[in-house]
Formats: C-alpha cells, sequence, structure tokens
C-alpha cells in the first residue's frame, strides 16, 4: 500500500494528516520495524519533536483503519538447526 492511499483512507475516517503522521508512515513504508520503539528511534533521527506517544497512537490508528496489523511488523530471523 503506498503513502498516498494510506493517507487517503486516514482521511476518510476524519483523521488530519500532520508532518509527524506522513512522517511516521513514510518511516514505516521505508524501513523493516521490528516494533514501536524502532519506529520510534528512526523517526526521532530526522525528527525530534515527535514524542513516542505519538508513535503509539498512530500504529494504533493505522490498525483500527485496516492498514497495519502489529502482527505483521515482527520478523522471525532464519533458525539454522545445529547438529
Amino acid at each position: 500500500m503506498s503513502q498516498e492511499m494510506i493517507i487517503s483512507r486516514l482521511k476518510e475516517r476524519g483523521f488530519r494528516i500532520t508532518k509527524q503522521r506522513r512522517l511516521i508512515i513514510s518511516t514505516i513504508l521505508e524501513n523493516d520495524c521490528s516494533c514501536c520503539k524502532e519506529i520510534y528511534y528512526q523517526v526521532r533521527e530526522k525528527d525530534q519533536s515527535v514524542g513516542i506517544a505519538t508513535v503509539y497512537r498512530m500504529i494504533k490508528t493505522l490498525e483500527e483503519a485496516g492498514v497495519i496489523d502489529r502482527r505483521n511488523m515482527y520478523r522471525i530471523g532464519d533458525i539454522r538447526e545445529e547438529g
């Protein structure tokens, strides 16, 4: 899903599209993030004004809009059998 499609879906649900929200969306789309804190740290590299609560609220908003599934954010690395 593209950033513009996500923004469109959020607008349909009455959400304002702020600079911080755009930044969080683009960070999620551009990076392999395994958790909200990882998203937060990557966002903070670009904008120090973004708080962790903003990231958590945005993730929840994206989940409620059906844009993201938190289960899909977690990845299991390759497991190699020893033996």
